[in-house]
Formats: C-alpha cells, structure tokens, sequence
C-alpha cells in the first residue's frame, strides 16, 4: 500500500500476500484438496503464488489468471464472469484480446481490499485452483466443516473466505444443490458449522516447504546484496511450484525469473548456456528479434523459456527435478544469487 500521503498507489506487500497464501494452504489441507493459490496485487503484478503437493500442472495458470482478472477489475472474478456472459460477444473477445492474463475466467477470484486515504482500495487479488480444488464436495471430509453458519459451503469459496477472514458467499452456483447430491438431506446446526474455524497449520506439504525454502534463501541473499529480484520455483515439466516478488523488485521480474527456471527444468542446464547447447540456427519469422540460437527450443516447449543467466536446474539423486530461477536484476548477479541459495540447502 502507498505510504501516507502518497499519491502513487502499492500493491500489496509480499508479506502480507504470503500470509493470505499460507491461510488458503492451512484450510485447503484440512479440506483434502490439493491445488494453487495466487495473489496477483491491484497492478496486475504476481506477488506470490503457492502450489500444494499434489496439486496438478495448470492449477497455478489458473488461480493467477482469476486473481488478476479480481486485483485489476476490483470485483469477484464471478461477477466478471457474469459481465462477460451478458455484454456483446465482440466486446467479450475484445476484453480478453486486450487482457492476455485474463486467461480463465472462472469463477472464485476474489479482491483483497485494505485502507487507504479516504476509505478503502483494492490492492490485490486472490484465487485458488488445481487438481481437486473445486466447489464440489469432496468424499471424506466432515460436513461440519464444509458448512458456514448452518448453510452449505463449497471447498474452493470457501478456503478464499477463510484466506481473506471474511464471510463465506459462495461464487460457483447452487451450494444447496451439491450439498445434497453429497450429503443427502444432512442440516447441520449453526453453532455446530466449522468451515471458518481456526485450520491446523498444514503439514503435509514437504515439496511446497523445500520450495519456499529455497524461495527464501535466495531473497536474504538479494537483499544481502542491496538488490530486490523475483524468483521462482518450477516442476521439471515447467510448472510453477512457488513464486514471489520481493517489495520493490521489478514487476518484469516475474517473468524473467519463471522464464530462466523454465529454461534449467526443462533442458537440464543453467538457463544462460541454453544458447550454446542450440548452436547457431537460423532465426525464424515469427521470432525475429529472438537471437538465433534461441529460436528453436523457445518455439518449441510451452512454458516459455529464457536463455540469460539466472536460471538452475536442481537435481536429486543426478535426476533433474526443479528449475530455480531468479529475475529482476543484472543477469550475473541473478544467478550468483541463484547458486548461493542452492547451495544453502
């Protein structure tokens, strides 16, 4: 948030977005599902982002894309879901034309609202998806804990709710009805609901702790440094398994530190030899400005890849099982920082 008196706004700090993230995981676990949570700030730039063990690739594209689409429209992503469904088609293709994050308008994006001069502001917003994230009861879980003040409460609304510590209003449609479909004609008492109840802290998320870990250990080292860098930590497939932007880091950070980490998760190598390991190909047309050496394998793979320094591949037992990249400042630096943080665990 902006200081007092300033006239230029903030996104949300990252400690306060780690915050919100580590309620979601707490509760999602309690519930048994496995998925993402993303915090996108007000600017339409990832703060951070967490994905559960187990949680699927693509669960992380999605919750970022419903938590800008309720960061940058200042709504919950179902309203924005209902505009899109209601306003003419061209203006609806239009939107995401000029939207390139809002990828998946689903519904259970909510905004992240905080004081400011004159009232309140929107400065971020928060979504959740993945594997078993979803507003469908799941088999296994106590009723009382999927209810809110005695009425249905679907898992996906309902761990944002408890995230933010608001009051559950559910975004996915019919709660009553999936209720019933899982749980019969089942009431459960007002004062006996516990789905905003106090969750133990999660523990069973050995991958995604080694992941913030590591996360952590780079951003001391930066800041050791006098520097401010994004980093992030990929699945060898390139999918994200935890993100973050430190406070004051470039917002191009981002997507330079997913990109290196895609680059050593993918290919197996720092992400700055990636050019000399491709020779010197031809260039192609649809990637002119992309140096020669990295049009192949850039055109290739789907996460998108970068080959600057600054991205690891991480290893187990010799088998390649992570990227780790680090974004946002000079390149040389970023993967010295890289490589100290490795070190560290």
């Amino acid at each position: 948030m902006g200081g007092s008196g300033s006239p230029h706004p903030r996104d949300l700090g990252l400690a306060e977005a780690r915050g919100l993230v580590q309620r979601a995981v707490d509760k999602a676990e309690q519930l048994g599902l496995r998925g993402g949570i993303a915090v996108v700030g007000a600017s339409g730039t990832l703060i951070t982002a967490s994905r559960m063990d187990g949680g699927g690739p693509g669960g992380m594209t999605r919750a970022r894309s419903k938590a800008w689409i309720s960061a940058t429209q200042q709504i919950p992503s179902a309203e924005h879901l209902h505009r899109m469904t209601v306003i003419a088609p061209p203006v609806a293709t239009g939107f995401a034309q000029a939207s390139p994050e809002a990828l998946f308008p689903g519904a259970g994006g909510m905004p992240v609202w905080a004081g400011a001069s004159g009232g309140l502001s929107v400065v971020a917003g928060i979504a959740a998806s993945g594997a078993t994230v979803s507003p469908f009861f799941p088999d296994g879980v106590e009723p009382r804990a999927l209810s809110a003040d005695g009425k249905p409460a679907n898992p996906e609304d309902l761990l944002i709710a408890y995230a933010l510590e608001i009051p559950y209003a559910g975004q996915h449609g019919d709660d009553q009805k999936r209720w019933e479909q899982r749980f019969g004609d089942l009431v459960v008492d007002p004062a006996d609901s516990l789905g905003l109840a106090t969750a133990p802290t999660a523990s069973g998320q050995a991958q995604l702790d080694w992941a913030r870990a590591l996360c952590d250990a780079a951003m001391a080292e930066a800041e050791r440094r006098g520097l401010q860098v994004a980093v992030a930590v990929l699945d060898r497939g390139g999918d994200p398994v935890q993100q973050d932007l430190m406070d004051g880091a470039p917002a191009g950070g981002v997507a330079v530190a997913q990109a290196v980490a895609g680059a050593a998760a993918l290919f197996g190598f720092d992400s700055g030899a990636l050019g000399a390991r491709f020779g010197h190909a031809p260039g192609t047309a649809a990637t002119p400005d992309v140096p020669p050496a990295l049009a192949i394998p850039a055109g290739l793979v789907v996460p998108p890849v970068l080959g600057v320094p600054g991205g690891l591949p991480v290893r187990d037992d010799g088998w390649v099982v992570a990227g780790f990249g680090v974004g946002g400042a000079p390149p040389a630096s970023c993967a010295d920082i890289a490589r100290t943080a490795l070190a560290s665990l």
